[in-house]
């Protein structure tokens, strides 16, 4: 077994929810650190399991059987700036600045997918794992952990929106549209 460090963040609750910290010990996350960001409640876990999907998922069901209004809102960011994509590659800021630039690696960086004309661009992190794993930045664990981060956002997601059956037939969509052809004219 491995120890797998993740954040969740919680819906439902507050900093100033009564009793919080022992329900969330009482339902089995007493290897996370209970940490606020103004109101917002978030854990910082270092959970013992055979993968880091199965950490996240017990943590998620260990946290929303317990007595409390909590749900769990997100895990861990999915996008991403260079200092946070830097900080996660163990990279220097430096130097993934120059691998999106195309002056270092083969200048096929991902594209950045919101804030496009900020000063501060933001990436999908399982995007950029992906290439930094292929091109010998970052090991195949890592890459993947990202991925899986990014599917269970989704599903998280998918789980809070009240229009979930309107968005689930607009991804149909969206997939049908793809695979017709398109004329060449």
């Amino acid at each position: 077994m491995m120890v797998y460090h993740f954040t969740l963040t919680l819906g439902g609750v507050n900093a100033h929810t009564p009793g919080l910290e022992d329900a969330l010990f009482e339902c089995g996350c007493d290897d996370a650190l209970l940490c606020f960001y103004g109101n917002t409640v978030y854990l910082e876990f270092d959970r013992e399991s055979n993968s880091f999907e199965q950490a996240v998922l017990s943590a998620i069901a260990n946290i929303e059987s317990s007595a409390l209004p909590a749900r769990v809102a997100s895990v861990d960011a999915t996008l991403l700036g260079l200092s946070d994509i830097a900080q996660r590659s163990q990279l220097s800021r430096q130097a993934v600045a120059m691998l999106k630039d195309g002056t270092r690696g083969p200048g096929t960086f991902p594209a950045p997918v919101q804030r496009l004309t900020g000063s501060s661009p933001l990436w999908r992190w399982a995007s950029v794992a992906r290439w930094l794993y292929e091109n010998g930045k970052l090991s195949a664990e890592l890459a993947e952990n990202a991925q899986i981060m990014e599917n269970i956002n989704l599903a998280l997601a998918l789980r809070a929106t009240p229009q979930r059956q309107y968005v689930t037939q607009l991804a149909a969509r969206l997939a049908d549209s793809a695979e017709e052809p398109r004329s060449v004219i």
